[in-house]
């Protein structure tokens, strides 16, 4: 019996939807909470490929909210525990695991390579970045995100002369108020489950092409509480772009928000040390690019902000990550 006649059976599918889900292609970056629930229900469906990204190793306080990996799994790449899990579930899949973080470099061509894209980072970095490259590639994204009972999936870029949606940065212009991750905030492992379903869902739709578009498409989860609205005629936003240390010029000025005793490798020989920077310290050039550098992205985007009420240049953000010390 074919594995899939449950859902070839609905209307909406058919053989020939069917044939769409076993040719596509889809790029998941994070192989996490909601990545999980992602992979389960993509390869499940009989997607036809999968590029999985994720620097991370599995570890121990990852179980609760992530059942693809086991214990024996524990210090393994993250993205070979789940290739190896996903063969398991159904070996027609084909999937690509790079065990790498996404950077402004990787992440024009991985998307561009993609027929759809699924955020399941733990960083507004990523998430930026992927917007930015999907935007540019006009490749639809389903982005996600979650801490402690509450999160969000939505349904942006593709290609806006066929139904495409405003980026991640139309609906979210502005800094985050928090840099909490769920390792600092935690988390609820069925919301994160729930919201990554919602997503594969999102997904799905895509491919099948069904209407209402999941573009444009935004779902709040909030203890138990969902809303729902529509973002399609919200205008895009410009701001600082994050870019890639390979992009660092010798005449950019750098800035490491970093104090040295968080990091004190500085994010570039030549980088300036100012924790503080952004309302006050030295001007750039002009026609000097400003470089920004911090853990998350976050500091550097507040500096960017607050530079940018006395300063109209160039300003670009650098995510360091927690290994970069």
């Amino acid at each position: 019996m074919n594995r899939y006649v449950r859902q070839m059976v609905l209307p909406e599918i058919g053989a020939e939807g069917q044939e769409r889900i076993g040719a596509a292609h889809a790029l998941i970056v994070g192989a996490g909470g909601l990545g999980v629930p992602v992979l389960q229900y993509l390869a499940g469906s009989g997607i036809g490929r999968i590029t999985l990204v994720d620097p991370d190793t599995v570890e121990e306080t990852n179980l609760h909210r992530q059942p693809l990996y086991r214990m024996k799994d524990v210090g393994l790449p993250k993205v070979r525990a789940a290739a190896q899990a996903v063969a398991r579930l159904n070996p027609a899949v084909e999937i690509e695991a790079l065990a790498d973080r996404l950077t402004p470099l990787n992440a024009p061509a991985l998307a561009a390579a993609a027929d759809v894209v699924l955020d399941c980072a733990d960083s507004y970095a990523a998430s930026y970045t992927l917007s930015d490259a999907c935007l540019a590639a006009g490749k639809p994204l389903v982005s996600a995100s979650a801490l402690g009972l509450a999160g969000y999936v939505g349904g942006f870029c593709g290609d806006r002369r066929r139904g495409g949606a405003p980026s991640l940065r139309a609906l979210f212009p502005d800094p985050p108020d928090s840099g909490q991750t769920c390792a600092t905030a935690g988390v609820l492992g069925p919301v994160v489950g729930m919201l990554g379903c919602i997503q594969a869902q999102m997904a799905l739709r895509l491919l099948l092409g069904t209407t209402p578009s999941p573009l444009g498409e935004f779902i709040r989860f909030d203890n138990g509480r969902f809303t729902q609205f529509r973002f399609d005629a919200a205008p895009e936003a410009t701001g600082p772009r994050f870019i890639a240390r390979d992009e660092i010029g010798a005449a950019d000025l750098v800035i490491d928000l970093r104090p040295e005793d968080e990091a004190p490798r500085k994010a570039t020989p030549q980088a300036l040390r100012i924790p503080g920077y952004g309302a006050t310290g030295p001007l750039p050039e002009p026609g000097q690019r400003v470089v920004l550098a911090c853990r998350s992205g976050l500091r550097s985007w507040r500096a960017a902000d607050a530079l940018s009420r006395r300063w109209d240049g160039e300003i670009t953000l650098l995510a360091l990550g927690d290994d970069d010390r």
